[in-house]
């Protein structure tokens, strides 16, 4: 602004709409100023090529800058959060989680950063949690407000009725707690992600002695509103003493591990007390290029490998009659849908299953906007500590792999589109490129760093690119 008023001519007001237009990136009202700063430089015997890489500077300020103030905030701003994670570890992931607990697909992989950085997540709690994510000593306590169908106005009615005293049991939270504030879905998660496990009840049993829980405590609501009470409603000697009410007992029969971590990952969005890949993480995050968090990052088509756990499938039948798997991959921070086309025809449908841990190789898919899938070319099962085999049931082999075209087929860039694919597919097989000509056969070999892992996924892109039948059998 100083430079076009005290160099270019422009009044105060002109200088700042100048400023706007270069912090919107406004080039259509750039391009109207351009003659006038070019020629009030002229005008104040700025010499011509000066006046040029000025407004070059102002165009280049429009891909991006800004002022010094609003460096100097980020920059106190970074030292501040650099401060408090290393200080601080447990109250600033504590805060970093409760800013990002709308978004599914950031809470587990915030835990599982927590837990990388040795800090404990606490599952939510009843008697202990609250809105957000709190420091419970040194470990952090995941917030009722992060609960699936639990929304901020049960958390408050919960909050309000624990002020006198802790909860006991499920049939003394629903009585004590407002009903019309907290329904049945809301208590059914709360229990289902471990809230009430600090009434050292079973969930099991919990959700059977639910629906007679809420029935007891509406109807005790509803009297306390009308002033009714109960012939049995003696208090401790007529002291005003909370009244002693018998419940029927709670049911001790508990679901097992694996149900009991699949409703964690339904009401939470992440695995809490346990995580089915925690045994095989180390050995799985080897054999990988990234983890599923990180699937949102990477351009759309690239290749990558991952690895997780496949939690639920489904096949639907193709306008054109063809059948098409969904599946769901989920590891420590995060999950992506699984697409496979033909999966009649595919060994990688044979491979993803329920409950199965696997290796998928695929390209990223950014197609619809906000949502990241994979389209798998090949799947594998993946089994710690030892080598894993690939569906189409390709070992290491000691013969090359061999490519047969035409001459007529070969084009200038073939050769470097093929190094793209075999990148892909790294492994332990030479290949060679057969190729017919007037004068005979020719043969190019490609060097040790070309070599590739013979899959169903390879003879895909080969088949793509070169056409069926170029592989030799």
């Amino acid at each position: 602004m100083a430079i076009a008023r005290s160099m270019a001519g422009f009044s105060g007001a002109e200088a700042d709409d100048l400023r706007k237009a270069i912090g919107k990136k406004k080039r259509d009202l750039m391009a109207t100023m351009k003659d006038k700063f070019t020629k009030g430089l002229a005008e104040s015997g700025t010499d011509q090529n000066v006046a040029r890489d000025l407004w070059k500077l102002n165009e280049a300020a429009a891909d991006y800058s800004f002022n010094k103030s609003h460096a100097a905030c980020y920059a106190l701003i970074s030292y501040r959060t650099a401060f408090l994670k290393a200080n601080f570890p447990a109250e600033y992931m504590a805060a970093v989680i409760s800013s990002v607990m709308n978004t599914k697909d950031k809470v587990p992989f915030f835990v599982n950063r927590c837990e990388e950085m040795g800090i404990e997540v606490l599952p939510p709690d009843i008697n202990a949690s609250d809105h957000d994510f709190v420091v419970s000593k040194s470990a952090i306590r995941f917030g009722l407000d992060a609960v699936k169908n639990v929304g901020h106005a049960a958390v408050e009615a919960i909050l309000r009725a624990r002020a006198d005293r802790p909860f006991i049991s499920i049939w003394d939270f629903c009585e004590r707690v407002d009903a019309r504030a907290v329904n049945k879905r809301a208590v059914e998660c709360l229990v289902k992600c471990g809230a009430f496990d600090s009434t050292n009840a079973s969930r099991k049993g919990m959700l059977e002695a639910l629906p007679s829980a809420q029935s007891a405590g509406q109807k005790a609501q509803e009297d306390e509103l009308r002033g009714q009470g109960s012939i049995f409603d003696f208090g401790d000697g007529g002291g005003g003493g909370t009244p002693t009410v018998h419940r029927p007992p709670i049911p001790v029969a508990e679901f097992d591990r694996r149900e009991l971590l699949a409703m964690e990952k339904e009401t939470l969005g992440t695995y809490l007390s346990s995580h089915p890949l925690s045994e095989v993480r180390d050995a799985l995050r080897e054999r990988v290029d990234c983890t599923l968090g990180e699937l949102a990052g990477k351009p759309d088509g690239a290749w990558v490998t991952v690895g997780g756990i496949v939690a639920e499938c489904k096949r639907i039948r193709t306008k054109t009659g063809t059948q098409m798997m969904f599946a769901t991959l989920d590891d420590v921070e995060g999950q992506v849908e699984l697409l496979i086309f033909r999966s009649e025809e595919s060994d990688s449908a044979q491979v993803v299953e329920p409950d199965a841990v696997v290796l998928v190789r695929g390209r990223v898919d950014h197609k619809e906007p906000g949502e990241t899938k994979l389209v798998v070319q090949e799947a594998e099962r993946f089994e710690a500590g030892e080598v894993a085999v690939s569906t189409a049931g390709a070992a290491k082999r000691s013969d090359p792999l061999t490519l047969r075209i035409n001459a007529a087929d070969f084009r200038p860039t073939l050769v470097e589109e093929l190094k793209a694919v075999f990148e892909h597919f790294q492994g332990d097989t030479e290949v060679l490129l057969e190729m017919r000509t007037r004068e005979g056969l020719r043969r190019l070999r490609f060097g040790s760093d070309y070599r590739v892992r013979l899959s169903s996924g390879l003879r895909a892109e080969l088949d793509v690119l070169l056409g069926p039948g170029v592989m030799a059998a």
